[in-house]
């Protein structure tokens, strides 16, 4: 005969109704855990992690650590209570026990992801010139894709109640089709190591590659992928392995060197170059920037002509001062004296080969800034002061004929 209080007794007189009562009782005290846990076990965590002074578990209540663990405690009340209900079968007891602990895997491999980010933001923290130069995002990437793929295994050995060994060992025969699949995540990795180790390229840096008409800042550097912010606000993802199979350019030595490189050509007209005869030489004395390099040609010129005299040579074999020469050294003397230009990197003025559209007379030289807009404003500037004064050296900016050139050839001399 039963023994206990009456209503217990009732129960076990009521099998169905027991099992019903048992199972309300288990639902009833996991949600109990639950609440306790998340409204207040939580609590009292963030107050103390509020209270600390380290930052390092502030990234760990952040990325949601810890609340995602608390997910486990109600898993664990219905895995070791289950099997205390009266009346459940035990084939239902074992699916309920291995749903359970599937979710308690799955559980914490959701959390161990959100500790490896919580770890990336603790190493951006500590030293945020480190991280850019040295991301680790692409390696805590692969960590979290390999547990991922563990847990998988898991689960699955749980749910069908076999050996997680038993289904290593099946993958051998399935190690052709993983390469397969992962033959992008491989090759991204193999491409994250090399970008790191040989510090190819770094978040901030300017990068340029036409193929896949990406110009721009790098904005984010993970295991497949790379994000550039083009200038014109777009984003382009790159796969990661691609910068290593394909050519790219890093602007990132330019902005190290402090100064951003001008070359530009003015195409002179070749029909206005000539020699300049001593009164316009005298002329030119008026440019200050010049004295010195009219001086020094002036005795130079000098000198060798007297010998080439003394030797009785025609006097069509004397050298003089040509306009373009003494341009270009008043562009040379330009470029020394401005304020904008930087002084320590190359600086040049040369000719190029001539062809059809002119003489081509290049300025070669860097700013002493790499902003894009100061850097356009400083080549403006310079290019402007040299096409205006182009005309007192006696030559002609080459320019192929326009609608009016040609109409105002055409007009006869004698017309209006």
């Amino acid at each position: 005969m039963p023994e206990g209080p009456g209503w217990l007794v009732r129960l076990q007189g009521t099998p169905w109704l027991e099992s019903t009562v048992f199972l309300a009782g288990l639902l009833l005290l996991a949600f109990a855990a639950d609440w306790l846990t998340r409204r207040v076990l939580l609590r009292l965590v963030g107050r103390a992690v509020a209270a600390s002074s380290t930052r390092y578990d502030d990234a760990l209540l952040g990325r949601g650590v810890i609340s995602r663990l608390a997910h486990v405690v109600p898993a664990v009340v219905i895995y070791l209570g289950i099997p205390h209900v009266p009346g459940v079968p035990e084939a239902a007891a074992l699916v309920t026990r291995s749903v359970a602990s599937a979710y308690m895997i799955l559980t914490v491999a959701l959390a161990f992801g959100n500790l490896l980010n919580a770890l990336g933001d603790i190493y951006e923290a500590a030293n945020p010139v480190r991280a850019r130069n040295k991301p680790i995002k692409g390696y805590l990437q692969l960590v979290k894709l390999v547990a991922f793929i563990v847990a998988a295994i898991l689960v699955l050995a749980v749910l069908i109640d076999r050996s997680p060994l038993l289904l290593l060992s099946g993958l051998g025969a399935m190690t052709a089709v993983l390469l397969l699949v992962f033959k992008d995540t491989i090759l991204s990795f193999v491409a994250s190591v090399q970008l790191s180790g040989q510090d190819m390229l770094r978040v901030g840096d300017w990068l340029e590659m036409p193929a896949l008409n990406a110009d721009g800042d790098v904005i984010d550097i993970a295991l497949h992928t790379v994000k550039v912010q083009n200038w014109d606000k777009t984003i382009t993802t790159i796969p990661t392995w691609r910068l290593i199979n394909e050519s790219f350019k890093n602007w990132r030595g330019m902005s190290e060197a402090g100064g951003r490189r001008i070359k530009r050509a003015l195409y002179i007209d070749q029909g206005s170059i000539r020699f300049l005869s001593d009164e316009e030489r005298d002329r030119m004395r008026r440019f200050a920037l010049i004295d010195e390099y009219l001086d020094r040609k002036k005795k130079e010129l000098e000198d060798y002509n007297q010998r080439l005299l003394a030797e009785g040579r025609d006097p069509v074999n004397t050298r003089r001062v040509t306009n373009i020469g003494t341009f270009r050294a008043y562009i040379a003397a330009y470029l020394a004296a401005h304020p904008r230009v930087h002084q320590g990197l190359t600086r040049m003025v040369r000719q190029l080969q001539p062809g059809p559209e002119g003489l081509p007379l290049q300025i070669y030289c860097f700013t002493s800034t790499t902003a894009w807009a100061e850097y356009e404003s400083i080549q403006a500037d310079i290019f402007d002061h040299l096409y205006a004064i182009l005309p007192e050296f006696g030559l002609r900016v080459f320019q192929a004929p326009a609608g009016g050139d040609i109409r105002q050839a055409l007009v006869p001399r004698d017309a209006g």
